[in-house]
């Protein structure tokens, strides 16, 4: 079992920045493949990046370029940086941990444990 506590949402202006973290407990972190997802107003949860142990990454099409996926497993976390915001990033943001470290996993159900959630507004 592992939790998941993500932060660093909050409100940001078009073309700006913001950084989330999420915070891993329970079993050995590095033992998961790890993957953002986001869930505007009104829409499915969906995918947005991933990052196997071995820091292989995956990125949705409309976030690539603009968002970077990384882990540090001494300090189990993962971030996720996201530059060159939009109003359309605008989305409740969650980490997610795939029991399976090796796969490229981007449907919900590949993965087991969730986190809570946090709020990014990205203003025009």
């Amino acid at each position: 079992q592992v939790q998941l506590v993500e932060s660093g949402g909050g409100l940001v202006q078009a073309g700006g920045s913001l950084r989330l973290s999420c915070a891993a407990s329970g079993r050995t972190f590095s033992s998961y493949g790890m993957g953002w997802f986001r869930q505007a107003p009104g829409k499915e949860r969906e995918f947005a990046a991933r990052i196997n142990w071995n820091s292989d990454t995956y990125y949705a099409d409309s976030v690539k370029g603009r968002f970077t996926i990384s882990r540090d497993n001494a300090k189990n976390t993962m971030y996720l940086q996201m530059n060159s915001l939009k109003p359309e990033d605008t989305a409740v943001y969650y980490c997610a941990a795939d029991r399976d470290p090796y796969a490229g996993g981007r449907r919900r159900d590949d993965y087991a444990y969730w986190g809570q959630g946090t709020q990014v507004t990205v203003s025009s």
